[in-house]
């Protein structure tokens, strides 16, 4: 929705985001899969990439990969020390206000499924940043 209103593909991808956090926050089976998975795969998600931000040496560790649980209990123990977590929430936040923006501007019509597929989607947006799991 967000790119057929010509928004940029971050905009597009932002709904993905608040996916990091419940790497972190959410139980194995609130996910359906191993909390931490992420990171234990080598995938570094933005809460990782704020933590990186406030404690430079971070870098090493994840260039050093998560293959050893050491790097990995290093990256969480910089994790918790900083707002990674939180930043990752308002920057979802801020991205779907900018779909549900989007899809607002779109032109007007008294199309009553257009209208309930709009909701829909703005809904949408709402739940994505408020679930967890």
């Amino acid at each position: 929705m967000a790119l057929l209103s010509h928004h940029t593909l971050e905009v597009a991808m932002s709904g993905f985001e608040y996916d990091d956090v419940l790497d972190f926050t959410g139980t194995s089976a609130s996910l359906g899969k191993g909390s931490l998975s992420d990171i234990r795969q080598g995938v570094v998600t933005a809460p990782i990439l704020f933590a990186m931000e406030e404690f430079p040496r971070l870098k090493s560790v994840i260039q050093q990969g998560f293959d050893n649980p050491a790097n990995v209990d290093t990256a969480l123990e910089y994790l918790w020390k900083n707002r990674g977590i939180q930043r990752s929430k308002e920057l979802a936040i801020k991205h779907a206000n900018l779909v549900a923006a989007a899809i607002d501007s779109l032109p007007e019509s008294s199309n009553i499924d257009v209208t309930k597929s709009r909701q829909a989607l703005i809904n949408l947006t709402r739940i994505l940043v408020t679930r967890n799991k």
